[in-house]
């Protein structure tokens, strides 16, 4: 995750450990300040982290992003927070002397950040400034003790990486697996590009849905489809429906044309039709039209 930096000072994460309020010290803070000291506490961490091992930053300077992290709304005196900052010093969550100068940092806080950065992640310590390990708790933190043990909630943090590894190992494995269901199935492989993909995301669903195929079934499955429609177009939205609807098979998605059903007669036309002698009535029409004209002009 971070061998393509090495040189890279802040952290993009840290661990909290599920005893962190079994902690002494935070039980202190806790009685003291209450959640809104734990809070400032933590966000205290997230700064120094972005920034390494260490921040140099003064309690007045510290305490305003503090208050714009958590919100004013919340924070009524700037004070507050300094007096967090003082007394978390005093319950050696910081290194009071190196607070003093303005360098907020812990042995806790170096440790946690040399088990990260340095033996997880491969970097290069950037600095050793501030440095308040001893040389071989430096070089090989995993197989020398603290000399002097602090809280559990900073120095406990294996089995939190393990759990992150594992957790990272697990994903890699599922991408795998994932990538060996898309893999082109055995037999002849359809001549359409677009036929074949339509195809495979038809296994793929039929996979996931817990259906085991062998290599004759998929062979079976192929001349399905084929004898299923005419043409390509009608291949691929078949295998797209198939997918989508869990059809096993393109059997029963053959496709069947309607014959054009004769229209039923109605009931306006069940009579005998009549014969006319079109030029009789005719006739018959301009001789009445003649006689009514003279009797008009009489």
């Amino acid at each position: 995750m971070a061998r393509g930096a090495p040189n890279k000072r802040g952290l993009d994460y840290f661990p909290k450990m599920l005893n962190f309020y079994d902690d002494d010290k935070i039980f202190d803070l806790m009685d003291e300040y209450g959640p809104l000291g734990v809070t400032i506490y933590d966000v205290i961490l997230t700064i120094v982290y972005s920034q390494g091992y260490f921040a140099e930053l003064s309690k007045d300077k510290l305490s305003r992003m503090v208050i714009r992290k958590i919100g004013n709304k919340w924070i009524k005196n700037q004070r507050v927070v300094v007096q967090v900052i003082d007394y978390c010093a005093d319950l050696g969550l910081f290194d009071k002397a190196l607070l003093a100068q303005s360098v907020i940092t812990s042995e806790g806080i170096q440790r946690r950040y040399h088990k990260i950065a340095v033996k997880l992640m491969k970097r290069q310590l950037y600095s050793e400034k501030y440095w308040l390990l001893e040389k071989e708790e430096k070089e090989e933190p995993l197989l020398n003790s603290p000399k002097n043990r602090i809280s559990s909630e900073e120095n406990q943090i294996d089995s939190a990486v393990i759990q992150i590894s594992s957790e990272k190992s697990h994903i890699k494995e599922k991408e795998t697996k994932r990538n060996n269901i898309n893999t082109a199935p055995p037999g002849k492989p359809f001549d359409n590009p677009e036929l074949e993909n339509a195809f495979q995301f038809f296994l793929l669903c039929r996979r996931q849905n817990g259906k085991v195929i062998n290599e004759g079934q998929i062979q079976l499955l192929r001349e399905e489809l084929c004898a299923a429609e005419d043409n390509d177009n009608g291949r691929i939205a078949l295998a797209k429906k198939a997918a989508a609807d869990g059809w096993t098979g393109f059997h029963s998605l053959k496709k069947t044309r309607k014959r054009a059903e004769p229209k039923k007669k109605t009931k306006f036309s069940n009579f005998q039709g009549r014969k006319y002698d079109v030029d009789s009535l005719e006739s018959q029409l301009l001789q009445a039209g003649t006689g009514r004209i003279k009797h008009e002009s009489i």
